[in-house]
């Protein structure tokens, strides 16, 4: 049976290639890649003429059964956009279905952002939880981020520039002011790593509009400054007497300071009388 190679790209830098993946990339007779425009520009700058061929989230399933047919007799080679095919892309797909019918599946490794972000975050990395890119809606967001915000590993989430904002509001009001590093345009001319609180990243961002690809790294629960129950009910009691601003409004503000969730302040309230 014919091997199946999943060849890791740059993510931005066209230097970060290995020197197996550009010789794999010019033996295989065909290479499958999620966008063949932005693919080109790297086979030429390392002079791999070898045919091209599209295989990506729309076509995936009209295209896995010929790619199929062509691993029966000859090798190939799946490529993404940019880093390791098969994290995040439809490269997945292809790889069940070439497992399935018994074909050698061999990475051939390099880029990744997730871990390239992580490397460089500063957070614990023994442990970590990667979950991709975060729900698209607010409630989705909220409702995923509150059956993980428990965990105590590292955390890392792919978003994009256009939701950054609410998804940063959405991870402050369920996670606390946990800190974060968010990661943008990494090997590229742009590229920024930036580190502080969520409500400081927050802040950073509304002044200064994010571009490019962007993966978040947020420390895990028991590594944020989180207020004892002690000090919360204080400062509700103290906010209450003041009668300034509504529970809901309170409970958000408290969430921001405290660590704790909007959700689990409001309860507290509510169980005071307020």
């Amino acid at each position: 049976m014919s091997k199946l190679y999943l060849v890791a790209t740059p993510i931005g830098n066209l230097e970060d290639i290995t020197f197996r993946a550009v010789r794999i990339l010019k033996e295989v007779p065909l290479i499958a890649a999620e966008d063949t425009r932005t693919s080109k520009t790297l086979l030429k700058a390392y002079q791999i003429n070898t045919k091209l061929t599209s295989y990506h989230d729309h076509n995936k399933k009209n295209k896995t059964p010929k790619l199929l047919d062509h691993l029966k007799s000859l090798d190939m080679a799946l490529i993404s956009d940019a880093g390791t095919p098969a994290i995040n892309d439809p490269g997945f797909y292809l790889v069940k279905a070439a497992v399935e019918a018994g074909h050698q599946v061999i990475p051939i490794p390099g880029p990744s952002a997730p871990v390239a972000a992580l490397s460089a975050s500063g957070f614990p990395t023994d442990n970590f939880l990667y979950l991709g890119y975060l729900p698209r809606k607010t409630k989705g967001r909220k409702d995923f981020l509150e059956n993980i915000k428990e965990h105590p590993w590292t955390l890392v989430f792919l978003e994009t520039p256009h939701r950054l904002i609410q998804s940063l509001e959405d991870l402050l009001v369920v996670l606390g002011d946990r800190e974060i590093a968010v990661a943008r345009e990494l090997t590229k001319l742009h590229e920024e790593i930036y580190r502080g609180t969520i409500s400081e990243t927050r802040e950073h961002y509304i002044q200064f509009e994010p571009k490019g690809e962007i993966t978040l790294i947020i420390s895990g629960r028991g590594n944020e400054t989180v207020w004892s129950k002690e000090k919360l009910l204080l400062s509700i009691q103290e906010e209450s007497k003041l009668g300034e601003l509504s529970p809901t409004r309170l409970a958000k503000i408290l969430a921001e300071k405290s660590g704790w969730s909007r959700r689990d302040i409001y309860d507290l309230m509510q169980g005071l009388g307020n």
